[in-house]
């Protein structure tokens, strides 16, 4: 993650933070501008502490799994 301060990652803990996401969080904010309803399906591909990560497979694996959700999420309709 993109910090000049490994401590940050202590403060996330502390709070009860599990996981950074950068992009949904533009998309987010478009739709609130713009009275839209925005999704973001996320995959966790890898763990900041640890440094553990999901080989080139496996994300591949997890984004086309993704895909379908997403697809699938349209298909049904809104519930609402």
């Amino acid at each position: 993650f993109y910090t000049p301060d490994p401590q940050m990652f202590d403060v996330l803990e502390k709070y009860g933070i599990l996981g950074v996401e950068m992009e949904a969080a533009g998309i987010y904010g478009v739709a609130a501008e713009f009275g839209a309803r925005a999704l973001a399906i996320c995959t966790v591909s890898d763990h900041i502490r640890s440094g553990e990560a999901l080989s080139a497979a496996d994300r591949q694996t997890t984004f086309n799994d993704m895909i379908e959700v997403a697809l699938e999420s349209v298909l049904l309709g809104d519930p609402c």
